[in-house]
């Protein structure tokens, strides 16, 4: 899976196997620290089902990445991740979901020089859709998180979303798509470099609640296109009290249907 076997054997914490989409899909992760959730559905779900290539940068276990796996079924996906213990349990999401012959998994570091990163397999003008959740703060801002592998999911290095949005540009093909999810805070950092290497952007909030602020908002253009920004009603999670779902949210979540935006 292109990943250096001693990353395989790193020492793990205690995991649980948890079901996604219904069951359509079945995940390692840590027990504690950062665990997926429906952010990562709702990015994995927004990749289009005709997608013949995706990219999801900073996979960490592969969610985003597997769950657009299930709705593009004859998409090769590539999962990019840095961290070992993510990097391992990427690995077996993979096998265990039975997707090893069109999703691979890839150690590199985003930081690293492009001649390192094409090297690993990040190849421009060569993904259709490329999928993104990174770190919710800038480094330096936010409450650090008590694991490792939590920390260097809420925490990037400041600015490192300008980062990942022209890597994201520079090996999407042309017409092909960038989505990412944010905190609606980093919103004002990311339309600025999203509006120089993308068109046609579309902005989807998701709100927790009927009537609540935004928390999340998802981003989604295409490279050369020349459209106009839309920014679209939100996306409602919950009913208006207790913990269900609302409908539509329940649907995406549950794997009856994609999130189409």
């Amino acid at each position: 899976m292109s990943v250096d076997q001693s990353k395989l054997f790193v020492k793990r914490q205690n995991t649980t196997r948890d079901a996604f989409l219904g069951g359509r899909l079945n995940l390692l992760q840590p027990e504690k620290g950062f665990r997926a959730g429906s952010d990562s559905v709702l990015l994995g779900a927004s990749a289009p089902p005709t997608a013949a290539r995706i990219l999801d940068l900073g996979a960490g276990i592969g969610t985003a990445g597997l769950v657009a796996s299930i709705w593009a079924e004859r998409a090769e996906v590539l999962l990019a991740e840095r961290e070992a213990e993510a990097l391992a349990l990427a690995c077996d999401n993979v096998v265990h979901n039975h997707l090893s012959d069109r999703v691979r998994v890839i150690d590199i570091d985003l930081g690293a020089s492009g001649r390192a990163r094409e090297a690993a397999g990040l190849i421009p003008d060569s993904f259709d859709v490329v999928l993104a959740n990174p770190p919710y703060f800038a480094k330096g801002r936010g409450t650090p998180a008590g694991e490792s592998g939590r920390n260097e999911a809420r925490h990037g290095e400041s600015g490192g979303i300008a980062s990942w949005i022209r890597i994201a540009a520079g090996v999407t093909v042309p017409r092909g798509e960038a989505i990412f999810i944010l905190p609606v805070a980093r919103l004002g950092e990311a339309l600025g470099a999203f509006e120089n290497r993308f068109g046609g952007l579309r902005l989807l909030p998701v709100s927790a609640r009927p009537g609540a602020a935004a928390g999340r908002v998802m981003i989604r253009g295409k490279k050369g296109s020349r459209a106009a920004l839309k920014l679209l009603p939100p996306l409602v999670l919950h009913e208006e009290s207790g913990n269900g779902f609302a409908p539509e949210s329940a649907d995406i979540l549950m794997g009856r249907r994609n999130l189409d935006w």
